[in-house]
């Protein structure tokens, strides 16, 4: 890096803006679903299928773009995936109905797939490999920015000005994190093609199958509670918008701290520990929600708990999918991000039928099991003391 471009030198930083844009395009209907459900004359339930649907998308779409797709110069990938998204969004304040705003985030997520894993994939060709843990996890704060000060924001404007200027604000901001990726990203990065020899040496790997099903257990759980936690929180506890909008900030912001901390430890803890941490902390927080359905601070202070590590766990994730097979990263990551939009399908989809039958308290128990069965996962992923270092 000593060597590098001056405008590399900030290429991280550029990459992470680019996860805050697609954070708040897939996250943006949670912190405004009745405004949607107003807006649009549908029930909160299908509002929050915008979130299940386009999670569906996502995870076909992650490890078919990075296919199809491996071969082609990063900036130039990435630059037009947060084109699209920046466009997609701006589409959407002015969708005329439900089944227009549906088509246009479809076809949005569908070309968005592609960001969150050739982020991850190309900070690795642009610093060392020691850095590498500590890199992936800094871009990483990009979804950790978009629950803390995107979903808050989204959920301000949503609820004073309309939902189609919260979707124009996350237009804008992708348009200013396009201009920046341009000028901070180096040009001329390749990664390693994916073919269908690198499919089949994945899947014979146990190791990174486990990690594939830490990861959907992991955010299946969490989308359970969160696609509806703004109505959940109206409805057991009576929390207006600005109240909602603060437990959305405090979520995010420990989910900031926890990427922060996650970042600092890993290159010296090591992976699996740094993971185990915050894993505990996210099925803390969970049963914290579950037993404390109702009122408020209980459920207020859970969802920090839980905030420091929603976004920590996933980077940690991606951080042990590299390091267990480093040439098979461009399949793992992208794999990895395929499953995370499984576990938000499952999750949401679960969330919603038990919302629409006013299961309210069940939510918080249901999501409790899957992340416990993720938590039995990474005990069993724990390397071995000859690899202890590298897994």
């Amino acid at each position: 890096m000593e060597n590098a471009p001056a405008a590399g030198r900030f290429a991280p930083t550029a990459l992470m803006l680019g996860n805050l844009v697609t954070g708040c395009s897939v996250l943006a209907p949670a912190g405004m679903l009745p405004e949607l459900a107003t807006g649009l004359q549908v029930s909160i339930h299908a509002a929050g299928l915008l979130i299940t649907f386009g999670a569906v998308t996502l995870c076909i779409g992650s490890p078919l773009t990075a296919w199809l797709t491996s071969r082609m110069e990063r900036r130039t990938l990435l630059a037009t995936t947060l084109a699209v998204l920046a466009f997609g969004n701006l589409a959407s304040a002015f969708a005329p109905d439900y089944a227009s705003l549906l088509v246009i985030r479809l076809v949005m997520l569908a070309v968005g797939a592609l960001y969150t894993p050739q982020a991850a994939g190309t900070a690795a060709l642009i610093v060392p490999a020691e850095r590498r843990g500590s890199t992936i996890s800094y871009i990483f704060l990009g979804w950790s920015l978009a629950a803390a000060a995107g979903l808050p924001l989204i959920t301000f404007i949503a609820s004073r000005y309309g939902w189609r200027a919260a979707y124009g604000g996350i237009g804008a901001l992708g348009c200013i994190s396009l201009l920046l990726l341009l000028l901070r990203l180096p040009a001329c990065l390749k990664g390693a093609p994916v073919d269908l020899k690198t499919w089949a040496a994945v899947g014979r790997s146990r190791t990174i199958l486990l990690l594939l099903a830490i990861t959907m257990l992991q955010m299946s759980g969490q989308f359970v509670v969160f696609t509806y936690m703004g109505p959940l929180l109206n409805k057991l506890t009576g929390a207006g918008a600005d109240a909602i909008g603060m437990v959305f900030a405090l979520y995010g912001i420990c989910g900031f701290l926890g990427v922060v901390i996650a970042t600092r430890i890993v290159d010296t803890s090591g992976p699996y520990r740094t993971s185990l941490l915050f894993t505990c902390l996210l099925l803390a927080g969970m049963t914290g929600w579950a037993l404390g359905a109702g009122t408020l601070v209980l459920m207020a202070g859970a969802v920090a708990i839980w905030g420091l590590g929603f976004a920590s766990t996933n980077s940690m994730q991606q951080v042990r999918l590299v390091a267990a097979a480093p040439p098979l990263a461009s399949a793992t990551v992208a794999l990895n991000t395929s499953v995370l939009y499984i576990g938000q399908a499952v999750g949401s989809a679960i969330g919603g039928l038990l919302f629409a039958h006013e299961l309210l308290h069940t939510l918080g128990f249901v999501a409790v099991g899957f992340v416990v069965l993720a938590l039995i996962l990474v005990v069993l992923t724990r390397p071995r003391p000859a690899a202890a270092t590298t897994a």
